[in-house]
């Protein structure tokens, strides 16, 4: 059974619990390796985009929290952090999400995300192995509050695909969207 935090009205109370927790707790990445050729789908060009999105990241959960898509639609997500701490948007499957969540763990015992503040000049060290926190992957934006970036996706085949914060302890909190995938899109 998952717990939808917002609808409970304890958004602001887990945030507010996330952003007091210890900075192991709250720091995010994407690394290299982890999404380098998505088979879900790939980076579009904004100029071929069929429609802009916009996605609201609060303390924490998603507005939109579910978002319908095409097969091949490219679509330009304008992605905004209105929370009070460090947020992502990841496109990915849920065993990807796990995966990064993993990753994403590092970028906080390194101390890159604390809290609020998302230090991205330690984003490029070395973590081993050419391995670094960079969070640069066409599928992924990592926000400080009041920040805005865009991703802009070609969806591939029908599967099951979710849009997530994966800063630890976010995802589990319900911080993740689904995409539906439809044969065609309603009030076009």
């Amino acid at each position: 059974m998952s717990i939808d935090f917002r609808r409970a009205g304890l958004g602001p109370v887990l945030a507010g619990a996330l952003a007091l927790l210890s900075t192991p707790v709250l720091a995010a990445g994407t690394h290299a390796g982890s999404h380098d050729k998505p088979a879900f789908g790939q980076p579009g060009k904004a100029a071929k985009a069929n429609r802009t999105v916009e996605v609201v990241m609060d303390d924490v959960y998603f507005e939109p929290e579910k978002v319908s898509v095409l097969e091949g639609e490219t679509v330009r997500f304008v992605v905004r952090n209105a929370g009070t701490i460090v947020h992502e948007f990841n496109i990915g499957t849920p065993a990807m999400h796990a995966k990064h969540q993993e990753e994403m763990q590092m970028m906080v015992d390194h101390g890159i995300i604390e809290g609020a503040e998302l230090h991205r000049d330690k984003m490029k060290m070395d973590m081993g192995d050419g391995h670094s926190m960079s969070h640069d992957h066409a599928n992924s934006v990592l926000l400080e509050p009041g920040e805005t970036a865009e991703v802009v996706w070609t969806f591939g085949r029908s599967m099951d695909l979710e849009f997530a914060c994966n800063v630890p302890g976010h995802y589990d909190a319900g911080m993740a969207g689904e995409f539906r995938f439809v044969d065609k899109l309603a009030n076009r």
